[in-house]
C-alpha cells in the first residue's frame, strides 16, 4: 500500500472541491471582494445622500422668482443641460455649501421637470 498513491485522489478531489466551492460562492452565493463591497457600500450612500438633498434643491427651485418661467425653460433644454442648468441657476447648491453637485442637480432636474406649477 502505498500512501502516495492513496492519497493523490482525495488531495485532488480537495482542490477540485475547493475551486468548485469559490466558483458557485462568487457567482450565486453573493460572496464579493472587500473592494467591491467597499465600492457598492460607497455607491449606496451617495445615491442615499442624493436622494436626500434633491428635495432640498426643488424646494430651492419653488422658492426662486419665476419658478414657472424657469421650468419652462429647463423643459426645453435637452436632458444633459439639465443639471448644469440647475446647477447654474444655484439651486443645487446646498446651504452651508459653496459650491453645487452635479447629481443632486441632475436628480433635482428630474423632478423639477415633473412639477406641477
Amino acid at each position: 500500500m502505498n500512501i502516495q498513491t492513496d492519497l493523490n485522489p482525495a488531495l485532488l478531489g480537495a482542490v477540485v472541491g475547493a475551486v468548485a466551492l469559490a466558483i458557485v460562492g462568487f457567482t450565486w452565493g453573493g460572496w464579493v471582494t472587500g473592494s467591491s463591497a467597499e465600492t457598492s457600500a460607497k455607491q449606496s450612500a451617495t445615491a442615499a445622500v442624493v436622494a436626500v438633498l434633491a428635495p432640498i434643491c426643488v424646494d430651492q427651485f419653488q422658492r426662486s422668482i419665476d419658478a414657472s418661467v424657469s421650468q419652462a425653460e429647463l423643459q426645453k433644454i435637452s436632458a444633459w443641460q439639465q443639471g448644469p442648468y440647475v446647477e447654474k441657476a444655484g439651486w443645487a447648491t446646498m446651504p452651508g455649501s459653496t459650491s453645487p453637485d452635479i447629481a443632486v442637480a441632475k436628480a433635482c432636474a428630474g423632478l423639477i421637470s415633473n412639477l406641477k406649477l
